[in-house]
């Protein structure tokens, strides 16, 4: 495996699980958030999280979810991690966080330099922060559009917190991201398929033969 870890997000299906678990994945997402072609049930997560080895984290993504729902996908696919990607105060997080006892990964959307430093707020909050680009104003998705924030924005940035990189990654551009930031995660969705929410195996498994390379 990677000393950069790997993060496969938005997958929906058998096949492109098992693409991820053969490209050395540390990490594989799952999107419950019903405008996204990536939406999952959590009917849908259970079959899926059956496929998944103790050793590969399994985490839900969700956008200002309440708590039942967060609920409901615990209880569908044993979650080691879940990832708010909405616009989650520390507070609420810190709530998330005690209350379910999971690893709890905070999105900061990117734009800006002020933006990269809100992340430090979730200090004692989350565990982790992704930092992924800013969608436009208005846009449906808070994330998954392919978009990338000037990654230069990172560089000598000292997180509060673990974290990790987001936004228009793909087996062409990032070991320059990585280079270029010091990212010890990578967490890509949109960068790996064929049209919206459609994983190609053959990208998946060239984003993590990049990453590797990296040693």
């Amino acid at each position: 495996m990677s000393r950069v870890e790997i993060k496969i997000c938005g997958l929906s299906t058998a096949e492109s699980i098992e693409a991820a678990l053969k490209g050395g994945a540390s990490h594989v997402g799952f999107i419950h958030f019903a405008k996204s072609p990536r939406h999952v049930t959590p009917q849908t997560l259970a079959g899926l999280a059956q496929l998944l080895p103790a050793s590969v984290k399994k985490v839900p993504v969700v956008v200002d979810a309440d708590d039942a729902t967060i609920d409901a996908l615990i209880a569908a696919g044993n979650p080691q991690v879940l990832q708010l990607h909405g616009k989650e105060t520390p507070e609420r997080v810190a709530a998330i966080r005690q209350r379910t006892g999971l690893e709890i990964w905070k999105v900061i959307s990117v734009k800006t330099a002020a933006d990269v430093a809100t992340g430090n707020a979730y200090a004692g909050a989350a565990d982790m922060l992704l930092y992924d680009a800013k969608t436009p104003e208005g846009a449906a998705l808070p994330g998954g559009m392919g978009q990338r924030f000037d990654w230069a924005l990172l560089a000598g940035h000292k997180p509060a917190l673990p974290w990790g990189l987001s936004g228009g990654l793909d087996a062409d551009n990032v070991i320059e991201a990585i280079r270029m930031t010091g990212a010890p995660l990578v967490d890509v969705s949109s960068g790996v398929e064929s049209a919206p929410g459609i994983k190609d195996i053959g990208r998946i498994a060239a984003f993590c033969r990049a990453v590797q390379t990296l040693g």
